[in-house]
Order: structure tokens, then C-alpha cells, then sequence
């Protein structure tokens, strides 16, 4: 059996930047420590938190002092200014090519600009991207969505970061026939193109191809996708438990990639697992 494990599997810059101020903050700082939502989109990840003294919190509302971390994703404006107002001290753990996606998000609100961001409505990401802009804005999940939005004499157009380029250029092309103007932002992290592309290499040459990463995560669900259009065989797990022995059966080359958000000893875990499977089987 051949493994082939991708190079871009695991944590991406801004996850690993939270999670390492996250740890930093536990030794620093007393109790309570909080993050606004999950730091990152990986339970396991979360629990490791937890063990540490930090606390998940899904609404400002229910913190009232003490240290938050305002996760990768980024928080909204309000939720923002509502942690200044309270006087909570603020570990501001937001990626920042997120942030470049706030910026260009005020920009055009600013210059008079609808805004059009391709990605997922109720991802955490999305929902601080459109605070703000928070005039005319609409989420973009296919380019079949813009058949009922507009005409705009001005819109511009962002990405969640870790959308597929495909779809944004999809969007894009087909937002042309909507607006007089036309201005877009490519805020797609670089990262996310290489895995994205590693993952397709992969999956075209394997006979099984494995995806690791939280079923919360939208950018694992991704990878999932798009590997199984060119490898059927592709499946999404959380934890090397979940491997199924009958996936691997007769399956000379195996493929592995991981989402973004994926710790690097679930990696290891899986990476073991397949091996142990496979090893049975010779």
C-alpha cells in the first residue's frame, strides 16, 4: 500500500496563530479566560482549550469580565465594541487575512458599493465580514443566486477566505450582467488554493482518498467535495476511529489531507490508523 499524505495538510497560518495565542494566554493570564465561539472549527482542538481554562462563549452577553480571544474567524463589529464598552480585555486572534476582508468590507461601504460576499450565510467568517459593511448586502453560496438579486448600478465583490476560486470567478463573471460597475477583491487565502489543488493531485491518482477535519469545519467539507468529485471513494472523517476497514479494502494507493483546522496529532492519528488497517490486511 502507498500513503499519500498531503504537504498542506493541517493548520493553516491564522489557525495556528490562534491556537498559539491561545496557549500563550493560558500561561499568562488568570482566570476566567474566554473565546467568543469555538477559537477554531475543530472540537478536539476546542476540548484541548477547554482543559486549559478556556471557556467557549457563543454571545458577548454571557461575559462579563475577565480575558476573551476573539477567534480566527473574527468576530462582528458590535460584538467588538461591545467587549471596549465592557472594559474585558481583548486577545484579538482574528486571522488577518480576514481582516483584509473587514477592510475591503468598510471600503465599499464607504464609496457607495452593494456588497456581494461569495460564501457560506451562517458561517461564523461571513457573519463578521457583512457587519461591516451592514447596508446592501447579500451572501452568494452559487452563481445561479445572482438571477434574483440586483440589478446594481455599484456592487462589489469579496470571498470568505477559505472559498473555492472556481466559484468566486463563477460569481464574478456572472455579476457582470447585473451592475454597471463592477469592483471585486480577491480575499481568498492563498493557503487555501494549494490545498485546494494538492488535494484535487491527490485524489486523481489514489484508489481511497481520506479527508480529516471537524464536520463543523466549511473548508474541510470543502476539501471533501472537490476530492470526491474526481475520487468517489473520498470520505470525510473527525477522529482516526471513525476509519472504516471496508474503505480500504484491496486499495493499493490511499490519499490524506486534512482541513485547515485539523491539529497535527489527529494527522498522526489517522496516518497510523490507515497503516494498522492496511498492515492487517497484508
Amino acid at each position: 500500500m502507498k500513503l499519500i499524505i498531503a504537504k498542506s495538510a493541517g493548520f493553516c497560518f491564522g489557525v495556528q496563530r490562534a491556537m498559539e495565542m491561545a496557549l500563550d494566554a493560558a500561561k499568562r493570564y488568570p482566570l476566567p479566560l474566554y473565546t467568543l465561539g469555538p477559537l477554531i472549527h475543530n472540537p478536539q482542538a476546542v476540548e484541548y482549550l477547554e482543559g486549559l481554562g478556556i471557556k467557549v462563549k457563543e454571545q458577548m452577553e454571557d461575559i462579563s469580565r475577565g480575558t476573551v480571544i476573539l477567534r480566527s474567524h473574527g468576530v462582528s463589529f458590535k460584538d467588538l465594541e461591545k467587549a471596549k464598552k465592557k472594559g474585558i480585555k481583548i486577545i484579538d486572534a482574528t486571522c488577518p487575512i480576514v481582516k483584509r476582508a473587514h477592510f475591503f468590507a468598510k471600503f465599499l461601504r464607504r464609496h457607495g458599493y452593494a456588497l456581494l460576499i461569495v460564501g457560506d450565510a451562517d458561517h461564523p467568517e461571513v457573519e463578521a465580514i457583512r457587519s461591516y459593511h451592514d447596508r446592501e448586502v447579500e451572501v452568494v453560496e452559487t452563481p445561479e443566486t445572482l438571477k434574483r438579486l440586483g440589478p446594481w448600478k455599484k456592487v462589489g465583490i469579496i470571498a470568505q477566505t477559505t472559498q473555492s476560486f472556481d466559484l468566486f470567478k463563477e460569481v464574478v463573471a456572472a455579476s457582470l450582467s447585473r451592475a454597471k460597475e463592477v469592483r471585486v477583491f480577491n480575499t481568498i487565502c492563498d493557503a487555501t488554493t494549494v490545498r485546494q489543488k494538492e488535494a484535487v493531485e491527490i485524489a486523481k491518482k489514489v484508489e481511497c482518498m481520506i479527508v480529516a477535519g471537524g464536520y463543523n469545519s466549511g473548508n474541510t467539507q470543502r476539501l471533501a467535495g472537490i476530492c470526491r468529485e474526481k475520487q468517489p471513494r473520498t470520505y470525510h472523517i473527525e477522529i482516526a476511529q471513525e476509519l472504516n476497514p471496508k474503505w480500504l479494502v484491496k486499495k493499493g494507493r490511499v490519499g490524506l489531507t486534512a482541513g485547515a483546522s485539523t491539529p497535527s496529532w489527529i494527522i498522526k492519528e489517522v496516518e497510523r490508523e490507515i497503516k494498522r488497517i492496511k498492515g492487517r490486511e497484508d
